[in-house]
């Protein structure tokens, strides 16, 4: 039985569905849920970078806990939050081995082809280079 979930955040519909159902499997398990969301900065120099991640951070992560809420109530008690930058697929992959996490779930989103060689698909990523079970919520 899952005892701490990990579930990538964006907002989008299909984090929001991944979200849930990991809150169903904390509270059947008894477990926590790590909800990681992560910033992605694409121009300007190491200094420029620093001061958005920290702002948008800041921002990000009271955002994202009035979301939470708003979709379960039980995400103060359940929850532990990290905003976070980089490849969405590696951060993922990387708190799995920096926590004991022992499942891990995403949100389906659509692609075609060409979107998913664009801009990868954090499914793909995490399903190939998972350790731990991994669920797909569409």
């Amino acid at each position: 039985m899952p005892r701490y979930s990990l579930v990538g955040y964006d907002s989008s519909e299909s984090s929001q569905r991944a979200y849930r159902f990991a809150m169903d499997v904390a509270r059947a398990c008894k477990g926590r849920v790590r909800v990681v969301s992560v910033l992605q900065v694409t121009q300007g120099g190491a200094d420029a970078c620093a001061l958005v991640m920290t702002d948008s951070a800041s921002e990000r992560t009271r955002e994202t806990l009035q979301e939470l809420r708003a979709l379960d109530p039980d995400t103060d008690q359940l929850v532990d939050l990290e905003i976070t930058h980089g490849s969405p697929g590696d951060v993922l992959l990387h708190q799995v081995r920096q926590h004991p996490i022992d499942h891990i779930v995403i949100g389906h989103t659509a692609r075609g082809a060409l979107g998913r060689w664009l801009l990868g698909s954090v499914s793909e990523d995490v399903l190939a280079g998972a350790h731990v079970p991994v669920t797909v919520v569409r």
